[in-house]
């Protein structure tokens, strides 16, 4: 059993070692033409957060509002 284990790690390590070796070669550029670089992006994210900010400020005005509406002793 010992030298089964052994066999198939040497089979694993070769086989990890020949597909890290090929697959490099495999994705490379080599004769073709490259491909055109990706679009820069439209937004950075900075509207996106400030959006949510926003938000979480009206959150809280409302939530403030209610619980101060609440907070008031009624006087007739």
């Amino acid at each position: 059993m010992a030298i089964n284990c052994k066999l198939s790690f040497r089979i694993f390590v070769a086989f990890a070692l020949i597909f890290a070796i090929i697959m490099p070669a495999v994705q490379g550029q080599g004769g073709h033409a490259a491909f055109a670089p990706a679009p820069a992006p439209t937004s950075d994210g900075t509207a996106i957060d400030q959006g949510i900010a926003y938000g979480l400020m009206l959150l809280a005005l409302v939530l403030t509002y209610i619980i101060h509406t609440f907070d008031v002793p009624f006087s007739i």
